[in-house]
């Protein structure tokens, strides 16, 4: 007996059909299916049976991750409705109207923007892609996966009613590749017409840049420095230095945490370095990871983000760090394409992407930029631990050593931890070393005595030039940009971002990864120790100066009794984060394939906080403005910082 089984999948409501939907027909009591079909794109779907005993079948619908109920196998021909669980819509927001940053606004009002806002989108699974239908009577510009901006024009008053529909697009199936589901889904609103001003007013406004993708990359790198803050570190050391056994269960590697620090933390030997270090990696594993879920730290730095961007934004970043770092990255993939052209990537890894040779991609970059350990080093952070770490060794820095009083007692933590610094000394990275790399990535290199003159093999000369450049650019472009009556040209500053970008990637070789990694490791160490107790109250900063971290006071102390520069090393550490931030998103950005004037128009008024306090505190470092009306300086940084020096040492 021959019949036919044919049925819809539809969504929970039963009004809206699922397409690319897989059906199943599964013998009761196993788990592979034996018949698999797929639903068109009104839902429907059949099959046809000789001889099938119904009543041991089932058959139920797969979807975006949800699944209908089973139904048994009707005995004759007979139409079968499966529904989906899948209750997604779109909310129009706007928390000026609404009051509520989440509430929907049902009568927005023509020529405004609004954000458009796919709800309950997380519960689905595999969903690859949110198409927004395109209509006259309004313009959709998507910024997000499920978020869109919307501005409705203005029409006749009969047509009050506008239709707003998406389709949300599932990755495909792995045995059907040319099959994906999708699913349609609408919404209406009713337009209300622009307020007609009583008074017409003439006012010169700010030319609109409409959002762009790459946003969502500078928030990312903005939200990593911050969780990269020293005082979040020093909580960290200190919860692990000082805290209980067993209180690290809630973090990653906290089981590990807790056995290196009951093995490694006696009161003698070199314990207590070795966990201090080991502490300092897994900080920075936790927060400079590319996979896991990552959230934006506190309210004010989500209001600030929210006002600087020309979008929404949220606090979950997991789906930025998915659309921008690993394989997804738009700058990694391209290089990736170029040097495998012949190669497939066959699946993921835990420690990055495998070919179909065997060979496994580290795709993971790290938002940790090298520029940040040049210029506290060029503050004299390395240099002053150094000097404590000679005094602690009883080694005499001349004839009236100004450390001759420290005296550190063995009862406080410290005595032990500067004894395992002192003893891991050979394992660190040398000055030298890191000069070279310095040299290798910027065209960078310090100047001074620990560091012999030596040739490096591929220096980055036309570094600075590029870089410098593109802040001439940008102070430029914000004086344009504030100038009403002129709308500023976005070519010279992408012109100048493309530069910078092949600069830094020529030097994204050999110690690129790694390097930079041990170097912050190594100073986030440094800035703990300096930061202690135990160094504040033998070095006695100046109590009424306020520092916005706990060893910078210190720092500037030790300048002062060696006769160092007087610049105070706050200035060194805005150039260092404002500067590590500002070629992050350089690095990280697909600039080569960008012809775009709007998206570097954004990077600039996005980055304008940083670039601004990098070119104020660069001129209060060397005493040298960047860029005047005859030429871009590009001399290397040491020399007018050793030019500055000879000058101090001679007015005293």
């Amino acid at each position: 007996m021959s019949y036919k089984i044919r049925g819809r999948v539809v969504d929970f409501s039963g009004q809206r059909p699922v397409q690319g939907a897989k059906v199943t027909i599964t013998p009761k009591g196993h788990e592979q299916p034996k018949y698999v079909t797929y639903s068109h794109k009104d839902g429907k779907f059949s099959f046809s049976f000789e001889g099938l005993e119904s009543e041991d079948y089932s058959i139920r619908a797969v979807a975006f991750g949800k699944h209908s109920d089973d139904e048994d196998v009707p005995n004759s021909e007979k139409e079968i409705e499966l529904k989906l669980p899948i209750d997604v819509h779109a909310n129009i927001i706007n928390p000026e109207e609404c009051s509520e940053i989440e509430k929907d606004c049902p009568s927005p009002i023509a020529n405004k923007a609004y954000l458009l806002k796919v709800e309950a989108l997380e519960d689905l699974n595999h969903v690859r892609a949110v198409e927004w239908s395109r209509h006259p009577d309004s313009d959709i510009q998507p910024t997000g996966l499920g978020t869109a901006l919307i501005t409705f024009f203005p029409t006749l008053p009969s047509r009050v009613s506008r239709n707003i529909e998406f389709t949300l697009v599932a990755d495909h199936w792995p045995e059907k590749p040319e099959i994906s589901p999708s699913y349609v889904k609408s919404r209406s609103a009713n337009v209300m017409p622009a307020p007609v001003p009583q008074v017409s007013r003439v006012a010169l406004q700010r030319s609109a840049v409409r959002p762009t993708r790459e946003e969502n990359l500078w928030t990312l790198i903005r939200a990593n420095a911050k969780a990269l803050h020293f005082e979040r570190y020093r909580a960290f050391i200190n919860k692990v230095l000082c805290g209980k056994r067993g209180q690290h269960k809630d973090v990653p590697e906290g089981l590990r945490l807790d056995r290196e620090r009951s093995e490694l933390s006696p009161n003698v030997g070199v314990g207590a370095y070795e966990l201090l270090r080991t502490a300092t990696d897994l900080f920075l594993l936790l927060h400079c990871r590319t996979h896991g879920d990552r959230q934006m730290h506190g309210e004010e730095f989500f209001l600030e983000e929210t006002s600087r961007r020309q979008n929404s934004t949220t606090g979950d970043l997991t789906q930025f760090a998915d659309q921008f770092l690993g394989a997804n990255n738009p700058y990694v993939r391209q290089v990736i394409a170029a040097a495998f052209p012949d190669e497939q990537l066959v699946g993921d890894v835990q420690d990055g992407l495998l070919l179909n040779d065997g060979l496994v991609l580290r795709d993971e970059p790290c938002l940790i930029e090298l520029i940040w350990s040049y210029w506290h080093e060029e503050g004299m952070l390395t240099q002053s631990v150094n000097a404590l770490s000679r005094r602690f060794q009883n080694r005499a820095a001349g004839i009236r050593d100004p450390l001759s009083h420290f005296e550190l007692d063995p009862l406080r933590p410290l005595n032990n931890v500067l004894w395992g610094y002192a003893q891991e000394e050979y394992r660190r990275l040398t000055i030298p070393r890191r000069s070279l790399e310095y040299c290798h990535q910027y065209g960078l290199t310090l100047l001074g005595k620990a560091n012999p003159r030596v040739r490096a093999a591929d220096p980055r000369s036309n570094f600075l030039e590029s870089f410098h450049n593109l802040l001439h650019r940008c102070s430029q472009f914000f004086k344009e940009d504030n100038d009403t009556t002129v709308i500023a040209d976005g070519f010279p500053l992408l012109n100048a971002l493309k530069e910078v970008h092949l600069v830094l990637s020529q030097g994204a070789h050999n110690q690129f990864g790694d390097l930079p990694w041990t170097a912050r490791a190594e100073m986030l160490i440094q800035q703990w120790i300096m930061g202690r107790g135990e160094i504040r109250d033998f070095l006695q900063s100046r109590a009424m100066v306020r520092y916005t971290e706990a060893w910078m006071p210190q720092v500037d102390t030790m300048k002062t009794l060696q006769g160092w520069t007087d610049v105070t090393v706050e200035r060194f550490h805005d150039l260092a984060s404002y500067g590590e931030q500002i070629l992050l998103s350089i690095r990280w950005g697909d600039w080569v394939n960008i012809n775009d004037e709007d998206v570097a128009k954004n990077w600039a008024r996005y980055w304008r906080p940083e670039i601004q306090s990098y070119l104020h505190s660069y001129r209060a470092v060397t005493g040298v403005e960047i860029a005047t009306a005859e030429k871009v300086d590009f001399t290397l940084p040491a020399v007018h910082l050793q030019r500055r020096l000879e000058a101090q040492m001679q007015a005293r």
